[in-house]
């Protein structure tokens, strides 16, 4: 009976992804003894999943990192040199932190998942405190943040609207001093026209929008469309003082084919089409709440 009530129990296992990280744990007396090395850690941490999920267990991993973990400890009066502290931290990580269920896949494939799962979290919280701390508009008293936010729904609702029926990959890149913040939207069409999109994806590339036209900082904004039997379509916006401009062909091409780091040109994709974009129509924006 213990069992079958062991395989409805659902486990959280918090994950070090690499070997800086795993060295700082080794600090630990109660960690250090088990592992040798990152490999031998990795190693016995697939085991372990593999073990899980052949008994029927569901898993979630999540992103342990040693920084958030020690202080934690500190904030709860935790001694971090024990098993249980790991394990309360980790249940905690369950709810607040970068996680992802345990499907199966190798960990060369769940580790890249799972630090992009934390950028994306970071991304999303940085952009939204952000918003949060530019007050009241001097002049209307608007709320600059949420005024923002609801004029980048507008924009993104004209984007999907315009764009062809199909399968949309967008991204939107804005240099929000010192960072910038990066937004990937996955938007797919039903046979009945209806669009289809992640919400969580969308409220991360709303609100990383809003922070660019809030801010009046630079940044881009790209889609791409792609329909069975036709080329892709790539077109896009700069977002400049708060607006965004149209892209031409060639400036979409120019950027598609040069190399981000090196600078040099390469290749253009077969079958894709650098386009200009569609008009979006008139913002709809009132003028007195344009940031």
């Amino acid at each position: 009976m213990r069992r079958v009530l062991r395989r409805e129990v659902a486990g959280t296992i918090g994950l070090l992804t690499d070997e800086h990280d795993f060295r700082a744990m080794r600090h630990y007396r109660t960690f250090a003894f088990a592992f040798a090395d990152f490999a031998e850690y990795l190693k016995a941490f697939e085991g372990l999943l593999s073990s899980r999920a052949s008994q029927g267990a569901h898993t979630t991993v999540a992103l342990f990192d040693p920084e958030e973990y020690a202080d934690f400890c500190t904030g709860t009066g935790l001694d971090p040199d024990s098993a249980s502290s790991r394990a309360r931290y980790t249940a905690q990580l369950a709810t607040t932190g970068p996680a992802l269920p345990y499907d199966g896949q190798p960990l060369a494939d769940l580790i890249p998942a799972l630090v992009e799962e934390a950028v994306r979290q970071a991304t999303w919280e940085y952009a939204t405190t952000l918003l949060a701390r530019l007050g009241a508009c001097a002049s209307c008293g608007e709320d600059i943040g949420r005024a923002a936010f609801t004029r980048a729904s507008g924009l993104l609702a004209r984007i999907l609207d315009t764009a062809r029926p199909g399968k949309r990959h967008l991204v939107c890149s804005v240099s929000v001093a010192p960072e910038t913040l990066v937004a990937v939207l996955h938007a797919d069409t039903d046979p009945d026209g209806t669009c289809q999109l992640d919400e969580a994806e969308a409220l991360e590339f709303t609100t990383v929008l809003a922070a660019g036209l809030a801010t009046r900082s630079p940044g881009g904004l790209v889609i791409r469309s792609s329909v069975p039997s036709a080329p892709d379509r790539v077109y896009g916006w700069r977002l400049r003082q708060g607006d965004p401009e149209p892209l031409t062909a060639g400036e979409v091409f120019d950027a598609y084919c040069t190399d981000t780091d090196t600078g040099d040109l390469v290749s253009p994709e077969s079958d894709v089409d650098y386009c200009v974009p569609p008009d979006l129509g008139p913002d709809v924006t009132p003028s007195a709440h344009r940031l």
